[in-house]
């Protein structure tokens, strides 16, 4: 087995996928509004995480990853492994005193930034290189060690003169990688390919705080991720299968990870293992100006706050992380036409064949209706009725909601019960009926109705009030 680097070509692809295993690796590292005293941002790093064994018994954290997915590699191919992961590094502030003597505080106040205590993640990886023949003829593993240590870092102010330092520690973290592969049975010369990645490390927390996650989080792999890919041959869809394929994609066993096709589309030689369960060759959207570190919201909408924050914010932002400091700088700094790409793109057109609209129709006016009656000849959703527990609804009928649990959204449950005007009975084109309606007591009721913008129930969704109004 090589832990050498890379071939030119490995590297290469690796360095495509490694976009997305970027947006992997560093999902959630801080959070909107990019403080280090925001409520979201004391509990971190929910992704990937691999604990100490004897911190994450009888936990919802686990010590390892288990991957398996099917491979068709041909004659003399090389597996080519990258294990990637975070290491918390906690920092400490402390201010100088007199005599060259440092004392620890909450916090160091400069001119542009507060500084504050705070668990800064530093990546890590360990790289190898295996024949395939090698996998098959018995497991494969590579042992690795982080260890402890502290680093310094003076503080300066605006005139240069040392006003604190900053204390990096690392704690001493050990971990295993273990990769085997099997031929299938069949036809197909497939082969399984499983790869686990273990925290070993000895460490046993102290009685006192047996529950304490913070002490657990330097001694983890952190945002764990596997990148692997075969110089001859390709990986086979985990989503996506061959027919012939399929049952033996349902007997691989994949535990905290999910392995997806990776790189470039089209190309099946690359595989990412992520905590975070993507669709194959998922990729950045082009319009992102930048890493965000927060994918639970919109990047226009997180640029546009993180502008809007006031200078003292900003100030704890760029002393929280250098990462959130980049990130009020970026937001700070966006070009309007930068921020319209954000407005949206559309992704794919595709032939509209009804006939080309008159020219007296191409420009329509604010008073053109929400629903036009010569579209859908046959159908007329403020006419049309349908039938709801045995009587019929229609435009104007006062209904009770009660959401069904399986094809409602999340937030259609906190409307269960409440009563809704329906404005129109709706046919979709595989024959589907849908009332559209607007909740009683809605200050926007006449804001949807104008608009044409409804929350659409089917018919065993709702039911007549109990006054049978």
């Amino acid at each position: 087995m090589s832990v050498t680097a890379f071939a030119p070509q490995t590297e290469a692809r690796f360095a495509l996928a490694r976009k997305v295993a970027d947006a992997v690796l560093f999902e959630g590292y801080v959070l909107y509004p990019y403080r280090a005293s925001a409520a979201k941002n004391r509990l971190r790093w929910q992704f990937g995480v691999l604990v100490p064994p004897a911190w994450g018994a009888d936990r919802d954290e686990h010590a390892f990853q288990h991957t398996e997915c099917l491979m068709e590699p041909k004659a003399d191919a090389t597996l080519a492994v990258e294990l990637r992961f975070l290491r918390a590094r906690r920092r400490t502030v402390q201010q100088v005193l007199s005599y060259g003597q440092f004392e620890t505080v909450p916090e160091l106040r400069l001119a542009d930034r507060v500084l504050v205590p705070w668990d800064e993640g530093v990546e890590d990886r360990v790289e190898a290189v295996v024949p395939v023949a090698e996998l098959l003829a018995g497991d494969v593993t590579l042992p690795f060690d982080r260890p402890d240590g502290e680093e310094y870092e003076p503080v300066l102010d605006a005139s240069g003169r040392t006003v604190g330092r900053t204390i990096h520690r690392y704690e001493r973290t050990d971990g295993r990688l273990c990769l085997s592969a099997r031929e299938l049975d069949g036809p197909y010369r497939v082969m399984r390919l499983t790869a686990v990645v273990e925290n070993t490390s000895a460490w046993t927390p102290e009685a006192a705080h047996a529950a304490d996650r913070d002490a657990a989080l330097p001694r983890s792999l952190v945002a764990t991720h596997l990148l692997m890919a075969l110089d001859k041959g390709a990986f086979l869809s985990m989503t996506d299968p061959p027919e012939w394929a399929k049952g033996a994609v349902a007997a691989c066993r994949n535990l905290h990870t999910w392995p997806v096709l990776a790189g470039e589309s089209g190309r099946a030689d690359v595989v990412l293992s992520s905590p975070i369960i993507l669709e194959d060759h998922p990729a950045v959207a082009p319009e992102s100006p930048g890493a965000l570190y927060d994918a639970t919201e919109i990047d226009e909408i997180l640029a546009l706050r993180t502008a809007a924050l006031t200078d003292e914010e900003k100030r704890e932002a760029r002393g929280t992380d250098e990462r959130a400091a980049a990130v009020v700088e970026l937001a700070d700094s966006l070009p309007a036409e930068v921020l319209e790409r954000l407005h949206g793109a559309v992704r794919g057109l595709r032939e509209v064949t009804r006939p080309e609209p008159a020219a007296e129709d191409e420009v329509s006016s604010p008073e053109t209706p929400w629903w036009d009656p010569a579209s859908e000849a046959g159908f007329d959703p403020s006419h049309d009725h349908v039938t709801v527990d045995g009587r019929p609804a229609r435009a104007g009928s006062r209904l009770v909601l009660r959401p069904g649990l399986r094809r409602t959204d999340a937030q259609d449950l906190f409307l269960h019960g409440r009563t809704a005007t329906v404005e129109a009975v709706l046919h979709d084109v595989d024959g589907v009926v849908h009332l559209a309606v607007t909740v009683d007591g809605d200050p926007g009721a006449d804001l949807r109705r104008e608009q044409g913008r409804f929350l659409y129930f089917q018919p065993d969704e709702l039911t007549w009030p109990e006054d049978g109004a």
